[in-house]
């Protein structure tokens, strides 16, 4: 049986460690505090005292740890550290909210050494990890994945390998930061609608039933984005740019700050600029593409079937 070690028993991990006992597997498992181990230890897992202790008990070791800092420093000290006890040909998979640079630069140390890092953060909450409900975004050598992803099945039901390593860090890192960009947008729009007479429940009822309400948040990418194209519109520019202005407009009579909402129709406005007023409002993305250097074109017929595999 491939005995797993794991690191990290936070909110987090400790379901983490939890599912993976459950699944039948031989768990080690170690924490900065031996007491929150306690549930797992007596569920049957066994305890080391440093990832180093750890390492040595271990053919895959996971780690959910705070951030980059943090891995860094359980997987690279030379002393006490994963690489001081991983055996060659030992997996290690990081769940962490991680930076690209932090998980290539433990991945290219510890090839050196014939050991094997993957970047798979997670995407579920609190909730997901104790459920199993979980997305988890993989990095690195595919074939050492597909070998070694059991552990992974284990903690969540939607595991999918997204590229080299790093790659599923930076899959992560997107959707957070488009979650949290959403969560500001509505706070602006929510308090203004709030603000000009409509009650909260009524406002939250309303948005929920129209296109965007229920739609999936990404899923409006492949339609013009994705795809590189905005010809025909399915709702032009300049509408849309009169939409947002009014809703800018409505803002600055409730005298409520709308930062994002006028950056937006900053954005449309320069797209305007490009006479580009009649084609897919979407089009104004194209905007922060030129900026990147970016100039991509996903198959019509790619991005449909990433849809409908749902």
């Amino acid at each position: 049986m491939t005995k797993i070690g794991f690191i990290g028993l936070g909110t987090m991990g400790a379901s983490f460690a939890t599912n993976l006992i459950k699944a039948g597997m031989d768990v080690t498992v170690s924490d900065l505090h031996r007491q929150v181990a306690e549930p797992h230890l007596k569920a049957g897992a066994k305890w080391a005292e440093t990832p180093r202790e750890l390492a040595a008990a271990s053919d895959v070791i996971l780690t959910s740890l705070p951030g980059p800092r943090e891995v860094e420093s359980v997987a690279l000290d030379e002393a006490d550290g994963l690489i001081a006890g991983m055996k060659p040909g030992a997996v290690y998979f990081d769940l962490s909210t991680n930076s690209p640079t932090t998980v290539r630069k433990v991945a290219a140390v510890m090839a050196e050494r014939g050991m094997h890092c993957l970047d798979a953060p997670v995407s579920g909450g609190p909730k997901g990890a104790a459920s199993g409900k979980l997305a988890i975004w993989v990095g690195g050598d595919k074939a050492i994945f597909e070998a070694n992803r059991g552990a992974l099945d284990a903690l969540g039901d939607q595991v999918s390998y997204i590229g080299e390593i790093g790659a599923g860090t930076v899959a992560k890192l997107v959707h957070n930061a488009a979650g949290y960009a959403i969560q500001t947008a509505l706070a602006e729009v929510f308090s203004v609608g709030v603000k000009a007479g409509v009650e909260p429940l009524a406002l939250f009822e309303a948005v929920r039933q129209g296109a965007r309400g229920r739609q999936r948040t990404f899923d409006s990418l492949a339609e013009h984005y994705l795809i590189n194209q905005y010809d025909p519109p399915s709702f032009a520019l300049k509408l849309a740019h009169k939409d947002v202005s009014l809703a800018a407009e409505l803002g600055r009579e409730m005298g409520v700050p709308m930062r994002l909402i006028d950056q937006t129709v900053a954005e449309m406005t320069e797209a305007l600029g490009r006479g580009w007023e009649d084609r897919d409002s979407r089009v104004s993305m194209l905007l922060q593409q030129e900026r990147a250097g970016l100039d991509f074109a996903v198959d019509p017929k790619d991005a449909q079937a990433e849809i409908d595999a749902d």
